[in-house]
């Protein structure tokens, strides 16, 4: 069966004919081109002279092939931008989950972050000169960004406490501070930073105290000083840096959108952003069962002398692992449908609800592999051990779940606890008249 018949019906209706047609390519491409290919990118990567300045000529390759195929920039929602290849959020989504089984196909058809969300920043919110000098380039796949928000010293996690300064003198804005977790910053084709700050820290307003700005990244005055790495693993070249500041000069012409905006693109930027990165992690959660699947019905690998696939508990991992990414599936679905039906503002809730869910039940389902696979599962000669670090940092990325959690609870409580009471105390009260009148005494009550 190809992806476009196993589109869930709730979606079919939103899907067209043109978008199923890309979906069986995009699932032909992930698994017979860039899923073989993960391996041999590694290798190329690992045969360089550094890691850092490697860029492994496959991924070249299936470039050339993906825009040839018609796979480019797929991620640009037409609601919204008339840069991309003209699919909805949802019709992308369905696409995305097949990119996040391979580690290199984001990359390879120009769908990768963070340049998806830096692109839609210059899309949505740059001037015609800043679209000039770097969105052409960034569109075509010719560079690599960066988005510069988190900071080492403060909880990230609210931005109302970025510190890094940025401050006009002249014609120029002089930028000071330190900046971590800058992904994609350690790709030497990395030519742009989008970086947030505090351009006006006494406004009364304190979500109008910051601002974005581009910044080339070879600017004098930054300092790269490391790479950090996650649960292990370096990520290069693509890079987490950790980046100082120290009177970097740009040009007021860099200013995204005008000062004080910063807290608007962030919102604009990380709400298609978040969305992705769940639909992503289904297409990881469905290769973690593929991977599941294949071991338990590996007749080399008995216990007990019974394949794994004769015990219970493993068939209950499989059943309840299919469950979960179907459900999982659905809340994805249906947050995309909601923006395209209206914006990511619009969907607050219920990108909120992707963004938690989602990576907490495919890092549940690796689990499940891992622990079928035993040693195997947690070294590198089975993906799971990665999937699982990339995954896993999902849950503090784009907001920690608690964020998303609290705001999602003052939003449900806010919206709902006047109508909820109502209604309960005139059930209850209707409820004491029928027993009433049908002679029967009133029920004890909590409310």
């Amino acid at each position: 069966m190809s992806a476009s018949t196993r589109i869930p019906p709730i979606a079919q209706p939103f899907v067209s004919d043109r978008a199923k047609k890309t979906l069986d390519l995009v699932e032909e491409f992930v698994e017979k081109d860039c899923i073989p290919a993960d391996p041999l990118f590694q290798a190329q990567l690992d045969a360089a002279p550094s890691r850092w300045q490697a860029h492994p000529p496959v991924i070249e390759e299936l470039k050339t092939k993906a825009r040839r195929l018609g796979l480019w920039n797929m991620f640009l929602s037409k609601s919204h931008f008339s840069q991309g290849a003209g699919f909805t959020n949802l019709e992308y989504g369905l696409m995305a989950e097949y990119l996040g089984k391979s580690s290199i196909a984001s990359e390879a058809t120009n769908n990768a972050a963070p340049d998806t969300g830096n692109m839609e920043v210059l899309a949505k919110y740059g001037n015609e000169a800043q679209k000039g000098e770097w969105l052409g380039s960034l569109l075509e796949g010719k560079i690599r960004s960066a988005f510069l928000m988190t900071e080492p010293e403060v909880a990230s996690s609210d931005a109302t406490n970025i510190q890094l300064r940025i401050r006009r003198e002249g014609n120029e804005y002089v930028l000071n501070g330190s900046k971590w977790w800058s992904s994609g910053a350690g790709d030497p084709r990395c030519q742009v930073y989008l970086v947030m700050g505090k351009s006006d820290p006494t406004n009364q307003d304190t979500y109008k105290q910051q601002s974005v700005v581009l910044v080339r990244a070879n600017t004098p005055g930054i300092t790269v000083h490391r790479m950090l790495t996650v649960y292990g693993y370096d990520d290069a070249p693509h890079g987490h840096g950790h980046i100082t500041f120290e009177n970097v000069r740009v040009p007021v012409s860099n200013m995204v959108l005008g000062e004080g905006r910063g807290f608007e693109i962030i919102q604009g930027r990380l709400g298609p952003g978040r969305i992705h990165h769940a639909m992503r992690t289904i297409g990881a959660a469905e290769k973690a069962i593929e991977w599941l699947i294949a071991r338990i019905n590996d007749d080399r690998k008995k216990t007990f002398g019974q394949s794994l696939s004769s015990h219970g508990v493993i068939l209950e991992w499989v059943a309840k692992s299919r469950i979960e990414i179907d459900a999982a599936r659905l809340i994805v679905l249906n947050a995309a449908i909601k923006i395209d039906q209206g914006n990511a503002k619009a969907a607050l809730k219920e990108i909120a609800q992707a963004k938690v869910l989602v990576p907490q039940t495919a890092l549940t389902i690796i689990d499940r592999a891992v622990q079928a696979y035993g040693a195997a599962g947690i070294c590198q000669d089975t993906p799971l051990a990665y999937m699982w670090a990339l995954i896993r940092t999902l849950r503090i990325a784009d907001g920690p779940d608690e964020v998303h959690l609290q705001q999602l609870g003052k939003r449900e409580n806010r919206s709902r606890k006047d109508a909820v009471v109502s209604k309960l105390n005139w059930q209850r009260a209707e409820t004491d008249r029928l027993l009433t009148a049908n002679g029967f005494g009133k029920i004890k009550s909590h409310l």
